[in-house]
């Protein structure tokens, strides 16, 4: 007896108000290394038009969204394909979405049930490798739906793993992470000092002049002062390992000076991700500065040290010192400089902004600092003028 597959069962929900609309294929791989040792899942994705012509649609009336390669699908606000897909559903546009398998198109319950519920308002209809789901049937969004909440636990699984895995590996001390100016790491893995010994010079220039001046701004001003700049190897593109010679700025410098790989140590989970901070197309962003005591590996002794450990302990405590006094400054206040963008906020040492409103015909200044001035709009005012 020859068996009948999923898919020549399928013609039974698929009618004729569906093949006068579009059958859309979404194709989605989740990284760019998959896209390029995984190019079998490629092809069987782009396949699935020859399923969509197999139903009864013409191919030229099949919609392929690809926009989305090397893009993970926990979350819809980047996927530009994804978005595309549900606009389309949303107008009337498609009859048949078609993917390999539920996580291509989405791992995330929110995005999931939002595809399912626009399906089922516009009447079009599901596919994947094992057949043809209705989302306005009971039987087949019940099937739909437990297809999602496995695609969100599968993600799950897949994270835990690799969180456990580097965090086994880095309490070892083995796990790689970007190094700071001043080292480079050999093809054996071994951290060592850059070879460029005006690198190293220059770093070791860095933490004699903070433990002699004491401040951050007095440690900037000397640099740019004597023309000294920041030499950094390049971490990604064709030119990787490359060193370029940069200007230094404030936050470059900070982060250098709380840096505790300069000590010798080595440190892993020194930031975590705040969801309210982080931009789903900024894979990066979002980080915030732990407490040491927080970090969650902390191994001494480690790596080549520019310092000992008593001189960063030290240098920490001074920085903490030099933010409260600042905070107990509070913020600069007025002044023509302020207006003139010469003054930094006493607070966080960013650069103060003004902006401009108008109250009875005449335009009055608003001072802020540059840290409230977001994507969002301009945060609370700090002085306006009389």
């Amino acid at each position: 007896m020859t068996s009948v597959l999923p898919w020549e069962r399928a013609h039974s929900k698929v009618c004729d108000r569906h093949l006068q609309r579009l059958a859309a294929v979404y194709v989605r791989q989740s990284t760019r290394q998959q896209l390029l040792n995984h190019q079998e899942s490629t092809r069987l994705q782009y396949a699935l038009k020859d399923r969509a012509v197999a139903l009864g649609w013409e191919a030229d009336r099949v919609l392929v969204i690809d926009d989305d390669q090397g893009m993970s699908a926990t979350t819809a606000l980047a996927r530009t394909g994804f978005q595309r897909l549900v606009t389309e559903i949303g107008l009337d546009h498609v009859g048949l979405v078609l993917g390999t398998e539920m996580s291509r198109l989405a791992r995330s319950g929110k995005d999931w049930y939002q595809l399912i519920e626009l399906c089922a308002l516009s009447g079009a209809v599901l596919a994947d490798l094992d057949g043809v789901y209705d989302p306005a049937d009971y039987n087949d969004r019940l099937v739909l739906g437990l297809k999602g909440t496995i695609s969100e636990a599968e993600l799950h699984l897949i994270k835990q793993r690799m969180w456990n895995g580097r965090i086994n590996k880095a309490r070892r001390g083995e796990l790689a992470f970007p190094l700071p100016s001043g080292y480079v790491r050999r093809p054996s893995g071994e951290v060592v000092f850059d070879p460029d010994e005006q690198v190293q010079t220059v770093i070791r220039l860095l933490f004699a002049q903070f433990e002699r001046r004491g401040t951050l701004h007095g440690v900037l001003r000397y640099f740019v002062d004597h023309d000294i700049q920041l030499g950094i190897r390049l971490r990604e593109g064709p030119d990787k390992g490359t060193l370029e010679w940069r200007r230094p700025n404030r936050m470059t410098l900070q982060t250098l000076l709380h840096n505790p790989a300069y000590a010798g140590i080595y440190a892993y989970g020194r930031r975590r991700v705040d969801p309210r901070r982080k931009d789903p197309a900024r894979p990066s962003t979002g980080r915030v500065v732990q407490a040491r005591d927080e970090w969650l590996v902390m191994i001494p002794d480690v790596l080549p040290a520019y310092i000992s450990v008593a001189q960063f302990e030290a240098n920490e405590a001074k920085l903490a010192a030099n933010r409260a006094r600042a905070e107990t400054m509070g913020a600069v206040r007025s002044g023509p400089a302020l207006a003139a963008g010469l003054v930094f906020c006493g607070i966080c040492q960013r650069r103060m902004v003004v902006r401009y409103h108008t109250q009875h015909s005449h335009a009055l200044p608003e001072y802020l600092c540059s840290r409230e001035v977001t994507n969002y709009g301009v945060g609370s005012r700090l002085v306006r003028g009389a």
